[in-house]
């Protein structure tokens, strides 16, 4: 196995990226290899004064880098030896198995769409996030910002997809997928929500359990999967974000909650309905945040979560 990363994407980059890969490499698969791209010389320093490459690594040189305040469409096609464009063009050629950035998100998403592309079937792809319910066990939230209006079949289908990754990826049999709404009833919500309820509630594909409320987000009583448009769960993510950085202090370092709201524990969030793994990490990822940005994309891969949208919607 072969994991792309940008080690020029991010606040901290390329320093928190290669001191990441360094920690990663200790508990990878022996057989994956790291693939860092970005400035060689301005890399391997950092390795050299850390204590050496790890023999896992491969750097592939290149001459650009997408800033995070650059146009991303702009950029992803000026910058033709950028570290994110070279890192697609080699995963859509096969040479890498799957690709992470903390770096532009939008440079990233402009990847995904011109050069990975979405699965035959696939209306939308969709970005969802794992939060911690304080039984310790992952809610997936989806969709958490790609895109903002979504009408009920574009919901519908990111049932599919997280009732796909909850199996794969997170080891439930049977997810139980809930829309979320302002209350539990069938005709609470707007029209888009209620329109959503109905196609949900005679679905096959997934185990549709009905609506659920913010408030049971985290209980893990309710749902595995939370369904959403990505106005509302970037909103929801950014608020959990900001309870992480409010309360962290103020309660025990294994409270199971805190721990999932914190990024850096999660790495990054996988782009579901694409032809390859694509896993996006937070700007602003420290060294922790990139080592589980790596070890999530090759247990991605590893699992064959790609392989798994491409049965259900081809």
């Amino acid at each position: 196995m072969r994991i792309g990363i940008d080690a020029m994407g991010g606040d901290y980059a390329p320093e928190a990226v290669v001191l990441g890969t360094i920690e990663a490499a200790k508990s990878v698969s022996p057989s994956t290899v790291i693939v860092l791209y970005g400035d060689k010389e301005a890399v391997e320093k950092i390795f050299d004064a850390n204590g050496g490459k790890p023999g896992c690594v491969e750097i592939v040189h290149t001459s650009e880098a997408i800033a995070m305040n650059e146009h991303p469409t702009q950029a992803f096609s000026q910058k033709s030896d950028s570290s994110i464009t070279v890192g697609f063009k080699d995963l859509k050629k096969g040479a890498i198995d799957g690709f992470a950035s903390a770096g532009s998100t939008g440079a990233m998403m402009v990847g995904c769409m011109l050069v990975s592309k979405t699965i035959p079937g696939v209306i939308r792809p969709s970005i969802g996030s794992g939060l911690m319910s304080v039984k310790g066990t992952k809610v997936m939230l989806l969709d958490v910002g790609l895109n903002v209006d979504c009408k009920p079949d574009v919901l519908y289908q990111y049932g599919i997809m997280g009732s796909i990754y909850a199996k794969v990826i997170c080891g439930i049999d049977t997810p139980r997928v809930a829309l979320l709404n302002i209350g539990e009833e069938p005709e609470k919500g707007n029209m888009t929500t209620r329109e959503t309820h109905q196609l949900m509630a005679g679905s096959r594909d997934f185990n549709f359990v009905g609506n659920v409320e913010s408030k049971h987000i985290f209980s893990g009583e309710i749902a595995d999967v939370i369904v959403c448009d990505g106005f509302v769960g970037n909103a929801l993510l950014k608020q959990a974000e900001g309870m992480y950085s409010l309360f962290a202090d103020k309660l025990p370092g294994n409270d199971p909650v805190m721990c999932g709201l914190n990024y850096e524990n999660e790495g990054g969030t996988p782009v579901l309905g694409i032809n390859h793994c694509v896993v996006i990490g937070h700007g602003c990822s420290t060294p922790l945040a990139i080592t589980n940005m790596i070890l999530a994309t090759e247990k991605n891969i590893a699992l064959g979560l790609v392989s798994k949208f491409k049965e259900a919607f081809v």
